[in-house]
């Protein structure tokens, strides 16, 4: 019985979310609500991705940090980024000198809606937020901001990067039958609120 119910809301929210993204038709942009937690030294994932998929290799898409600002005083400063994409291919005259070949995308995944953005060797000097923009996305949805957290003390590891991920990987949790660890993740509220419920319901039985 408990299987049949856990079947039953992991069905109620899927069908809830997809209600949610798909709402008008629209391609969204989908970062992350969680903070990406690193220790000096690690490469990280911001992850962020277009749902439902949508081939973004034919448009640009900006990486930047939406805290700093161009100098007011002087009227040619500019904001850099963090990483720009445009033409097919990175731009790095336009590119934040802190992080000069420290960037990249997945560009064999970009056809798929993933415009994740993994740095290298992470610092502290690299805490805050970070914003990936597609401008010509004919969406009301267009950005999505990640924040990256860099700690002394967090235990260092190859890559580091949020529960969030493409549907792609998402399907392939379910394939590999691991539903029951994303369900139970820290990281995801209201599933566990859902599971708290399918729980007190099956007391009944």
């Amino acid at each position: 019985m408990s299987v049949f119910y856990c079947g039953l809301w992991t069905s109620i929210l899927c069908s809830a979310f997809s209600v949610w993204t798909l709402a008008g038709g629209e391609v969204l942009v989908i970062g992350s609500n969680l903070p990406i937690v690193a220790a000096p030294g690690d490469d990280v994932i911001l992850p962020c991705h277009l749902e439902p998929t949508f081939d973004v290799q034919g448009l640009t898409v900006e990486w930047s940090k939406p805290d700093l600002k161009p100098d007011p005083s002087d009227r040619l400063s500019r904001v850099e980024y963090v990483h720009l994409y445009r033409d097919r291919k990175e731009v790095p005259d336009m590119k934040m000198a802190s992080y000069f070949r420290r960037t990249e995308l997945f560009m064999d995944d970009m056809k798929h809606g993933n415009i994740s953005l993994k740095i290298l060797n992470v610092s502290e000097e690299d805490n805050g937020r970070y914003r990936c923009f597609i401008p010509k996305l004919q969406s009301r949805v267009k950005a999505a901001v990640v924040e990256l957290v860099v700690e002394p003390n967090h235990v260092k590891t190859s890559t580091t990067e949020t529960s969030l991920q493409t549907q792609d990987h998402q399907d392939k949790t379910l394939r590999n039958g691991s539903l029951w660890s994303s369900l139970s993740s820290p990281s995801c509220p209201l599933l566990l609120s859902l599971l708290s419920l399918h729980n007190s319901i099956s007391a009944f039985f």
